[in-house]
């Protein structure tokens, strides 16, 4: 399936998980802001701190909320990747 085929199964207006990769350290203690997502922070050589924050969004919407919240928190956005829609 090519990349353009597998985009036209994402349905944008149906739950999904996301893995959101974003620069610098958040605490575990954010994660009910940005809709209960598993915060894990790492340490990467080309890059510093790396915070990855998975987990289940509602629809796009839900998905664009933790965004802005990261965008207001001053938080570098690495990678957004679509998991699945479970």
């Amino acid at each position: 399936m090519t990349q353009s085929e597998n985009r036209k199964n994402i349905l944008f207006d149906r739950p999904g998980k996301y893995r959101i990769s974003v620069q610098g350290l958040l605490d575990e203690s954010w994660s009910e802001r940005l809709g209960g997502m598993r915060i894990t922070a790492s340490s990467l050589k080309d890059q510093g701190q790396v915070t990855e924050l998975v987990g289940q969004v509602r629809d796009q919407a839900e998905l664009a909320g933790v965004l802005n919240s990261l965008y207001e928190l001053h938080m570098t956005l690495l990678s957004v990747e679509y998991i699945n829609g479970d």
